[in-house]
């Protein structure tokens, strides 16, 4: 190959590293074409870059279909490959909906294009397109044409089989996708699979323009019903890999279940220290341990013990592809898919109670005012001196005269001051965050309570007592000091980063806010303290959960970076994930870098070593900022894959649950309000379900977007967030999982209101006679009974809420009911006009005496 590219081709070198046989960047032919004005064929490519040898050519057009895959060029009818940008192109990712159609999120970021349902048969939600924005539909909303298809990402779909003798069809379990895949028999395959029975299908053709998918049945999953099923087709819907490849098993082959010996050298020894794991009742992996003393000038030394993951998953190895392949450990109901093996994750890497275990170690002073003022990282062994419970901790600390507070303060003496200590740096740690302003939302987390053959027996809400929040903010403490550690380093490390609100979602929420009284601080850039501000405002409401609701959909969504842009809702200016190194890579990442630092010729004070410490070379920093940008990128996927599968899974358990209930009758709140009806939130069993607008009272309802309401044509009856209702169970449907109600009544809400009506309508509602005569003065009884239907609703208290003007007999009232008060007393001839008349024909007799 002639080398006369690799002379303006800055990233030559980079290729020469890479690659056996080089070829021009990626770069460098973006910035050819640019240059070249046109498209051009991949022959006459080859000849302007001196590209002579057959190898050469061969790969530059391996590179070319590469770049055409990643949306960065396309190739036209004339095979010759231009830039999309250039094109008036637009490449992205496809985002299916239920009802068919999709949308297109553009890789350069801005808002989604819309996809007619035509236009999806050819291409699998998450498939990578290239598409060409053609105006806006109906809605405003932006629309686009595929033009071509870059990838399919979809290979095998896990749904019910309709058909017999193996031809049929299948119907994807997906919610996202909703073309039938056609099945054909394997006549070399001895599976056995019937009519409903769920089963998993590899494509052997994509869906197209004019064909549709098809594929062949590669594993039978079972029946529809069947206990635990719920669970593989998560796993296979989402991609979540659950078995360990024959190389992790040769790799932890060799590992006891004990520590070496030659392992706990060249450590710090902290056996002497009696540290605690302080988990959950069905805990079966301790990776956290803590310890704290009070200092004799005042305040804590706090030390914070994690499970030394890194020591056992070194990087590269077989074992630390499939730990970032799989990114976090996925928790569904009673079950998990870890992401280190057994051996791992609830033996060498779980602190267990009286073995020794080897620890990354935060040792951190905190001050009397809760401050964290200084901190030491080092590798340590410790001995866990007792597994204790949430449930345990809190009846030693908050109830220690009850019964069982003392029994288990007897129990574990040897223990209690020390928790006795944690306990008084935890109200000190509090108190920073209150005063920090850091957002703390009282939410309500729900548990399932399974009986035989895995079926839901009843749904509890789980109560966070002290014990929780006393491990959270040690947790806290301990990703503080690491983000502050690793930022002064200056290396290219994970971040745990959440943006502040957008403008956008500011003024939906403060639209919203301002219907009940209610007020964000702040302006277009609001701070924690303000969220916070507005969080103990609402404390007192009935409806605060939903406030909060809408509070948490107007920030952004946390994400790995190593752009350190800090963490909004705990008002932290660098944050990052150390403390579960067993279940998620990113603190895996983290602790490889604190460890680099240790066996680095670093000096600096935060470095703790023990006497005679032999700093290891292999342990040596390996990470660039351009991998850990796609490590960042690639751990935050595998997050939001592992909480959309376990949301799916819940929602199917509850919708079986909810089988068994219909016709059953529940008091629940709306937490969502759309175009189509109500979301309403069950109080009693915490599961969520649609009463569509059809099945409102009758009347034309109009949703008002900005105040989060459904307003009656007619009636004037309201429906907004928050309001309280009894429904009934209509319908469960367990494929789509949606579940269905009926409205009984309303308890608090929904304000009916006589809107001013015409004497035509009164007429045919049989209100007033041929002759015009008007309704009975019993049904306008005046400004008192207009007070009795409107008083009283929607009423807060006010030294809660903040809201301004709350001497004003009016400020219980919120903006939209002050609204419908004005529109009832309107419809009861109060309008100033009627005033008017009813004043001149009073006043004429007066004159004619």
């Amino acid at each position: 190959m002639s080398k006369d590219w690799t002379q303006n081709d800055p990233e030559a070198q980079r290729e020469a590293d890479k690659y056996q046989n080089p070829v021009p960047s990626r770069e460098y032919i973006l910035d050819f074409l640019l240059s070249w004005g046109a498209p051009i064929s991949h022959g006459r490519l080859c000849a302007e870059l001196k590209v002579d040898d057959e190898d050469g050519i061969e790969a530059v057009s391996r590179r070319l279909k590469a770049m055409c895959r990643d949306g960065q060029l396309m190739s036209n009818r004339k095979n010759e490959f231009g830039l999309i940008k250039k094109m008036d192109l637009i490449s992205g990712r496809v985002i299916g909906h239920r009802d068919g159609f999709g949308f297109v999120k553009p890789d350069e970021g801005g808002n989604d294009l819309f996809i007619s349902p035509r236009q999806m048969r050819q291409v699998f939600d998450g498939d990578r397109v290239v598409v060409q924005e053609i105006g806006v539909d109906h809605k405003g909303r932006r629309e686009g044409k595929i033009v071509e298809v870059l990838e399919h990402c979809t290979h095998k779909l896990v749904g019910r089989f309709k058909g017999s003798a193996g031809f049929g069809h299948l119907r994807p379990e997906n919610q996202r996708i909703t073309q039938q895949v056609m099945v054909i028999a394997d006549p070399d395959s001895a599976l056995v699979y019937e009519d409903d029975q769920l089963v998993v299908v590899e494509l052997t053709q994509q869906p197209g323009k004019r064909n549709m998918p098809q594929g062949r049945v590669i594993e039978v999953l079972g029946d529809h019903m069947a206990a635990g099923m719920e669970i593989q087709v998560a796993i296979h819907n989402y991609d979540i890999p659950n078995e360990w490849p024959d190389a992790i098993h040769q790799e932890i082959g060799d590992l006891t279940p004990e520590v070496e010996e030659s392992a706990k050298l060249n450590r710090v020894d902290l056996r002497h220290l009696p540290f605690v794991t302080i988990d959950g009742e069905d805990a079966r992996d301790f990776d956290d341990a803590v310890y704290a003393e009070v200092k004799g000038s005042g305040g804590w030394r706090l030390w914070v013990a994690i499970a030394d993951v890194s020591w056992y998953v070194l990087p590269a190895t077989a074992l630390d592809q499939e730990a970032l392949k799989r990114g976090n450990s996925v928790y569904f109901p009673e079950f998990v898919v870890p992401m280190l093996p057994e051996l791992l994750s609830n033996g060498l890497c779980s602190l267990n109670p009286n073995a020794d275990r080897l620890a990354m170690v935060c040792e951190m002073t905190v001050s009397a005012a809760g401050v964290l003022s200084g901190y030491q990282f080092y590798e340590a062994v410790i001995n866990s001196q007792a597994r204790l419970t949430y449930t345990k901790v809190g009846a030693m600390l908050m109830e220690p005269e009850s019964d069982d507070g003392a029994a288990l303060r007897n129990e574990y003496s040897h223990v209690v001051p020390h928790l006795e200590h944690l306990y008084s740096l935890y109200f000190a740690l509090r108190a920073a965050r209150v005063k920090r302003g850091a957002i703390d939302f009282d939410t309500t987390e729900s548990r399932m309570i399974f009986g035989p053959q895995r079926k839901i027996e009843q749904i509890i809400p789980v109560i966070r007592n002290d014990a929780h929040k006393l491990i959270e903010e040690c947790m806290l403490c301990a990703n503080v000091a690491t983000a502050r550690f690793l930022s002064s380093a200056d290396m290219p490390t994970l971040y745990r980063v959440h943006d502040g609100p957008k403008v956008g979602r500011l003024e939906s929420l403060r639209a919203y806010l301002g219907e009940l009284g209610l007020n964000l601080g702040g302006g277009d850039e609001p701070d924690p303290k303000d969220y916070q501000q507005l969080a103990e405002w609402i404390e007192e409401r009935p409806d605060r959960h939903v406030i909060q609701t809408m509070m948490l959909r107007s920030m952004a969504q946390a994400v790995y970076s190593p752009e350190n842009h800090g963490h909004f809702g705990l008002a932290y200016p660098a944050y990052t994930h150390f403390t579960s190194p067993i279940r998620r890579y990113p603190d895996l990442l983290v602790h490889r870098a604190i460890r680099a630092l240790i066996h680095s010729d670093s000096q600096a004070r935060t470095i703790r070593r023990p006497e005679g410490f032999s700093p290891n070379p292999a342990f040596r920093y390996r990470y660039t900022t351009e991998q850990v940008v796609q490590l960042g990128e690639h751990c935050s996927m595998t997050e939001r894959r592992a909480d959309d599968a376990t949301r799916d899974v819940e929602a199917w358990l509850k919708c079986e649950f909810m089988q068994d209930q219909v016709g059953h009758e529940y008091e629940g709140v709306v937490s969502a309000v759309t175009g189509f009806g109500l979301f309403i939130e069950l109080e009693s069993v915490y599961i969520e379900g649609l009463i569509h607008i059809t099945a409102l009272p009758s009347d034309y309802y109009h949703f008002d977007a900005a105040k989060q309401r459904l307003v009656g044509e007619r009636t004037r009856k309201v429906f907004k967030l928050g309001d309280r209702l009894r429904v009934q169970v209509a319908r469960v449907d367990l494929d789509d999982r949606k579940i269905d109600f009926e409205l009984i009544g309303t308890l608090n809400s929904g304000q009916e209101v006589k809107a001013k009506v015409s004497q035509r309508q009164l007429l045919a509602e049989g209100k007033i006679g041929p002759e015009g005569d008007r309704p009975k003065s019993k049904e306008r009884s005046g400004r008192g009974a207009s007070k009795s239907k409107t008083g009283g609703k929607g009423k807060t208290d006010t030294k809660k809420s903040g809201h301004q003007g709350s001497a004003h007999k009016k400020a219980h009232l919120s903006a939209a009911e002050r609204e419908v008060a004005a529109l009832s007393k309107g419809g009861e001839g109060k309008s100033k006009k009627a005033r008017k008349r009813r004043s001149k024909k009073t006043k004429k007799p007066t004159s004619a005496k």
